[in-house]
């Protein structure tokens, strides 16, 4: 069975292969949860994601027992671990990956060596196609979550953050196919049998609280946390879940947006969807772990640079930051240049402007001016209306 021996020799196997990454407080957002929060900076391996752990303790056996050729499935950062990790070994390495994968995990992928197969729209399905593809090809499956030798390297991940931080009351750790949390919790289980473990699913995609919990939370199509979008969990890891983990939270869409983001701006590094998933469950359960020392694992830092702007924009919205508003006016000259005078004057800046003249219940010599303001948060936007209002405009925000 696996335990902390098999993670501590995953240690020094690892030992200058991989990067000890830092882990620290971080005292501003621990203020805005209302717990004391250290990040565990998995996205600055080479790779930027914890996975290179367990694919290169992985591949190192493999090495040693004569494999020449691997083969993996995965949407992205499992993907490169192999990848990288291979090409290091003078290994053969063959990705299958689901045709949704985010173009820049792809081509990074390729970067490190690796041939790309793009099949099927779901990971089961790209799993299926790369088993069939290994036993035509004569190579080694590397499963990426479900394999003793994955999650023993990953468990390392929890020695690092225990060492630096001995005192930690809960782990909270993001849950795909469970090889991290595993890992992480047989590790942390065997340095301080106390400590609270909880993991951390988005809400479209619950299926290993469904396995371990018996509930029945249907699944979603699609998720920005693709790196856990995960539909069949693993008979390993939802083994040593259920004895190990203590429990598991769902977070929605928006909380996993407000995560990224709060990690762009706070912390000015940059995480993917599923890598922070855990400081989602802080800012969706925030009296769960209110006042605890928590260690937060920053799993992975790919992210599609699209995905990216769309998060910071709609971030932006939900701030107040960025706003919508339409001002009814008489369609006269100078009344533009009135409105954008007072936007100007209330201290917004004006990023479009858009005039309606035909969809609109106004009297015909009216006009419907629909702008989009950029301000300094919900207080501004409610002064620079107030502002329009006393021009003599009718303002309204629109949602």
């Amino acid at each position: 069975m696996l335990g902390i021996d098999d993670i501590e020799r995953a240690a020094e196997r690892l030992r200058g292969q991989v990067l000890d990454t830092p882990c620290v407080e971080s005292r501003t957002l621990s203020e805005i949860v209302g717990a004391q929060v250290f990040l565990k900076f998995e996205n600055l391996q080479f790779t930027a994601s914890f996975k290179e752990r367990g694919a290169c303790n992985k591949l190192v056996d493999l090495s040693e027992k004569g494999v020449r050729g691997v083969i993996a499935m995965s949407a992205g950062n499992h993907a490169q671990g192999v990848a990288y990790h291979a090409q290091r070994l003078g290994l053969r390495a063959l990705i299958v990956m689901p045709r949704f994968t985010p173009g820049v995990k792809i081509e990074r992928t390729r970067g490190f060596g690796a041939e790309v197969v793009l099949h099927g729209d779901t990971l089961d399905a790209a799993r299926a196609h790369a088993l069939a593809l290994a036993e035509q090809e004569g190579l080694a499956f590397v499963h990426p979550y479900d394999d003793e030798a994955i999650i023993a390297g990953q468990g390392t991940v929890a020695l690092e953050m225990l060492a630096v931080v001995p005192r930690l009351d809960a782990l909270v750790v993001s849950v795909g196919g469970g090889g991290l949390i595993a890992g992480m919790a047989l590790a942390a289980r065997a340095r301080q049998p106390g400590i609270e473990i909880v993991g951390v699913q988005t809400r479209r995609f619950p299926t290993m609280v469904n396995a371990v919990q018996g509930t029945n939370h249907p699944l979603g199509q699609s998720t920005i946390a693709e790196g856990i979008a995960v539909g069949t969990p693993g008979v390993l890891t939802q083994a040593i879940i259920g004895a190990q983990v203590n429990d598991l939270l769902l977070v929605d869409e928006g909380d996993i947006e407000q995560a990224v983001l709060m990690l762009l701006e706070i912390e000015k590094t940059l995480v993917e969807g599923a890598g922070a998933a855990g400081l989602a469950a802080l800012i969706r359960y925030p009296e769960r772990f209110k006042g605890k020392r928590v260690g937060l694992v920053l799993s992975g830092g790919n992210i599609d640079p699209l995905l990216l702007a769309a998060i910071i924009e709609r971030g932006m919205v939900r701030a107040g930051r960025l706003a919508r508003v339409r001002v009814s006016a008489r369609d006269v000259p100078g009344s533009l240049a009135q409105i954008t005078a007072t936007v100007a004057e209330a201290g917004a800046n004006v990023d479009e402007v858009h005039h309606q003249r035909a969809f609109t219940m106004l009297a015909a010599q009216n006009v419907d001016i629909e702008l989009v303001l950029q301000t300094r948060g919900r207080a501004h936007l409610t002064a620079v209306l107030e502002a329009l209002r006393k021009a003599g405009l009718e303002a309204n925000e629109q949602r």
